[in-house]
């Protein structure tokens, strides 16, 4: 037994952590014994819950994760626990199938973070794990041995063809004729699903700049570079919307026909109407307009990350019909099933992208005319990067005691509240909102920001993030 390796010890001293969503951490800190480790200790703490000999696992299109992959299946079969590799395909394409087959799964992904990060994100039989679930891979003391050579592994395309049709037998084949839709395809791990599904739906697309190297795409913090590139497109292609997502293909980025991408929350605002729901969960980091609409019976705030927003989905269920949650990212969850067209859509409790991108597709009016018809709050987002959770978590202690004469510095005088659901939200005596929060899987600060105008609500972040980095 001398050789044997203990899972809680490998995970402990390799530098990788669970954040919002799924462990992270450096590509370097992710070797084969690393990656075994989690997928055993995951299995193993979910094993006295479900029955399953299989595992499924999908990648995105880092240069790091196929071997993440391949390592994770091979410590898996030291359980004698088969795997099924589904390979590129979003996030939500492998949740969904894995959920169909009453399997668990494991995405390989880091998302949007930089591509000398990676990630692993676990999804039980019955939807992503809980942070309970998290604390009992951590400390999960099974041991394996070292692994050696990692095995080849053969791809099916089940989940990928899954995905499609789960959108394809919900809409009709007509559901986007005439509208001319762009794809800004880069590296996302759906870029060889959405042209095809689109355009099978009637749309006119054009895919726009597939990228070989990853790119690191934030729907939360959107580069001015990829403001500037959607501007520019709607111009040259008269787009009704653009289309994109972030690496795994689990948040949406949509922009209007002016070329100007919309906020993940009021994306999924927008989606919660279209579908009727009554009830939803979303993050304390989510723009107010959602509980200003009037739209739903009830709107639960919580802390950020999708756990947080899915722990709510038992709750609301017992007392409402049709319930689902988003975040400040656009990614959508499903919390129920509803009915649209006559057709019934099943549960999807992950993010997912496509959902709300269609909802605003199908509608007869152009996506800036809904936006007008919301009430009028905007929110914005930026972070300081390379900023230790150690300088942001004692920023915030401090401005938790007493934030007026950091408010002062701002120029901003009188009343304020604080919320600590999550990081520190300041609510001003105007209604505006200043939020800091230290990011869960990545050395950042960030702010988030609403007021009554988009102008207004940079401002505060700009000006924020500079005093904190002064």
């Amino acid at each position: 037994m001398g050789s044997q390796l203990v899972c809680s010890e490998i995970i402990v001293n390799s530098g990788v952590a669970f954040g919002t969503s799924g462990a992270r951490g450096l590509v370097n800190d992710f070797t084969p014994d690393v990656c075994a480790a989690f997928a055993i200790a995951f299995v193993k703490s979910i094993d006295n819950e479900f029955s399953f000999n299989t595992v499924a696992l999908a990648i995105d299109n880092r240069p790091s994760s196929y071997a993440m992959a391949q390592a994770c299946a091979q410590g898996l079969k030291q359980l004698n626990i088969d795997t099924v590799y589904y390979g590129v395909v979003p996030t939500p394409a492998l949740a969904y199938k894995a959920m169909q087959d009453a399997m668990p799964c494991i995405m390989i992904t880091g998302s949007h973070i930089p591509f000398d990060r990676n990630g692993l994100k676990f999804y039980r039989p019955d939807g992503e794990i809980t942070k309970d679930d998290e604390q009992a891979i951590l400390h999960n003391d099974v041991s394996f041995t070292p692994l050696a050579e990692l095995s080849v592994l053969a791809v099916s395309n089940a989940a990928e063809l899954a995905y499609i049709n789960r959108y394809a037998a919900l809409f009709n084949n007509d559901a986007l004729s005439g509208k001319k839709i762009g794809i800004y395809e880069h590296s996302s791990a759906g870029r060889d699903i959405y042209k095809s599904l689109f355009e099978s739906l009637g749309a006119e697309v054009t895919s726009l700049e597939r990228s070989d190297t990853f790119v690191p795409i934030d729907t939360e913090a959107v580069s001015d570079e990829d403001k500037k590139k959607a501007r520019d497109w709607s111009k040259a292609y008269g787009f009704d919307a653009i289309f994109s997502t972030d690496g795994d293909g689990d948040r949406p980025l949509l922009a209007d026909e002016n070329g100007e991408w919309l906020r993940g929350d009021i994306l999924g605002l927008l989606c919660s109407q279209f579908l009727s729901i009554h009830a939803l969960a979303v993050p304390v980091s989510c723009n107010t307009a959602i509980e200003k609409s009037g739209c739903f019976k009830h709107v639960v705030r919580t802390k950020i990350g999708s756990p947080y927003v899915i722990a709510e989905f038992a709750d609301l269920n017992r007392k409402y019909k049709n319930v689902a949650g988003f975040e400040a990212n656009g990614g959508y969850l499903l919390g129920s099933e509803v009915t649209l067209n006559g057709k019934l859509l099943s549960t999807l409790p992950t993010r997912d992208a496509l959902l709300p991108a269609f909802m605003l597709l199908i509608q007869q009016q152009s996506i800036s005319e809904l936006l007008s018809e919301l009430p009028q709050r905007f929110t914005a987002s930026d972070r300081l990067q390379n900023f230790s959770r150690g300088k942001s978590v004692s920023l915030i202690n401090k401005l938790k005691n007493d934030a007026a004469p950091f408010l002062k510095k701002l120029g901003i005088e009188g009343e304020y509240e604080i919320n600590t659901i999550d990081g520190l939200r300041i609510t001003l005596s105007n209604d505006d909102v200043v939020h800091l929060r230290p990011s869960g899987n990545a050395p950042e600060l960030r702010c988030y920001a609403e007021a009554k105008s988009t102008a207004q609500a940079l401002g505060y972040v700009q000006s924020v993030l500079k005093l904190i980095a002064a």
